[in-house]
């Protein structure tokens, strides 16, 4: 399966506005597509939370040139680590050792920061908000893909699903995937203004509760926290009240962060994963991304950096003068296989971190001591594999620069 289309370059249309989206948007055109992003909402702006982008999401996007942007924005000051509710450290985490094991440092940004960055990137007009999709067609060698919208149909030599955890796409693609499943525990997220106490970024793990805070660069304060609750559940008297219920008698700085927090939008979200790994991530002329193909907990933080690295592996394989089949096949059987290890590694650590039976705390916050006990290097090893990932190639800034100026030739 070539490109389909004989018009200029070969023209891609991605669904969803979101991290991957994007992403894909700004790698794709790169590579020398042609792209429209069609976004449901009526503008790019993401829920209010942070996101935490590792090394191997730093890489991934160096080859977009936008990596050394993203480092900039390192805020992680001094030592953290893991805590009890009571605030006994059971853990210290160096993040200077991180840096240098794995590359780089970890880099916690808000969201809204992350996809401006991405959209500033992308040409005039490439994204089209307020535009509901609809796949109608997935295509075939012999024929494009077809996308319907409410300014009519388009057709298209490659559709990205990037439509998130609920993902029609995928539907679409494979009716009879069961979807994802309810991963057992609820999960909260907020940005504070700084509380103004100094205190060491953390996370603390209570019996079936999950707290963490964390600086962003602007000074203000990201935290989440989880707990295991029925799937739906909300709090009739708002989600701050909650939060104080669940965490109000934690350590310090959590009663300061929950004051904080009064007045500030709490979002509150059931934690759904896929369970079943699809037959592949692509169908015709159509390849998912991001949560659309391998939605997972977020308790190794890679849900964004697993979609960020599709994004830049499905625009290397996506040859926009190749053999579309051929590069598709190789996306999947690249990307399946990692990301369905960390959703089956993230719910391990799931499990771990919602423990409620006291015993079995007991028994785990033993074995995390003596991990910390014996160094950095032994307590990163687990998350090695993950973070010192590669990318398939170093950059596309040469070749963007020379589709920059053959456009600039082109313009009257």
């Amino acid at each position: 399966m070539g490109v389909y289309s004989g018009n200029g370059a070969p023209r891609a249309v991605v669904v969803g506005g979101g991290i991957g989206g994007l992403t894909a948007a700004v790698a794709l055109i790169r590579r020398g597509w042609r792209v429209t992003v069609l976004e449901r909402a009526p503008e790019l702006k993401p829920v209010g939370a942070g996101i935490g982008l590792a090394p191997n999401a730093q890489r991934a996007l160096d080859v977009i040139g936008l990596g050394d942007d993203i480092r900039a924005l390192a805020a992680w000051q001094g030592e953290g680590g893991l805590r009890t509710p009571s605030g006994r450290w059971l853990s210290r985490t160096d993040p200077q050792a991180a840096a240098d094991a794995f590359g780089g440092p970890m880099v916690l940004l808000h969201r809204a920061t992350l996809i401006a960055t991405l959209s500033a990137a992308l040409p005039e007009r490439t994204v089209r908000t307020g535009e509901s999709a609809e796949l109608v067609d997935r295509g075939a060698a012999d024929r494009p893909a077809v996308v319907r919208t409410t300014e009519g149909d388009i057709e298209a030599d490659l559709v990205v699903g990037a439509d998130g955890i609920s993902s029609a796409l995928r539907k679409a693609l494979f009716p009879v995937h069961p979807g994802t499943v309810y991963s057992g525990f609820t999960a909260w997220r907020v940005v504070v203004p700084d509380p103004g106490r100094p205190f060491a970024p953390h996370e603390t793990w209570g019996p079936g509760r999950l707290w963490g805070t964390q600086p962003l660069k602007d000074g203000r304060l990201y935290a989440y926290a989880a707990a295991r609750t029925p799937q739906g559940g909300r709090a009739a008297d708002g989600e701050p009240a909650e939060l104080r219920r669940l965490f109000g008698t934690w350590h310090d700085p959590v009663p300061a962060v929950l004051d904080a927090a009064e007045g500030v939008p709490v979002l509150r979200n059931d934690v759904h994963r896929i369970a079943e790994a699809l037959p592949a991530y692509h169908r015709g002329r159509v390849a998912l991304v991001g949560d659309a193909a391998h939605a997972m907990a977020p308790t190794l933080g890679q849900g964004g950096n697993q979609a960020i690295e599709d994004a830049i592996v499905l625009a290397h394989h996506a040859d926009p003068h190749g053999d579309l089949a051929t590069g598709l096949a190789r996306y999947s059987a690249e990307r399946l296989p990692r990301t369905m290890g960390i959703v089956r590694k993230a719910d391990r650590t799931a499990r771990l971190t919602m423990l409620r039976d006291p015993v079995a705390i007991a028994v785990r916050n033993t074995l995390i001591r003596a991990v910390s006990a014996l160094g950095p290097a032994f307590a990163l090893r687990s998350f090695a594999d993950i973070a010192t990932w590669q990318p398939p190639r170093r950059t596309y800034a040469d070749q963007a620069r020379k589709l920059d100026t053959r456009r600039q030739k082109e313009t009257p």
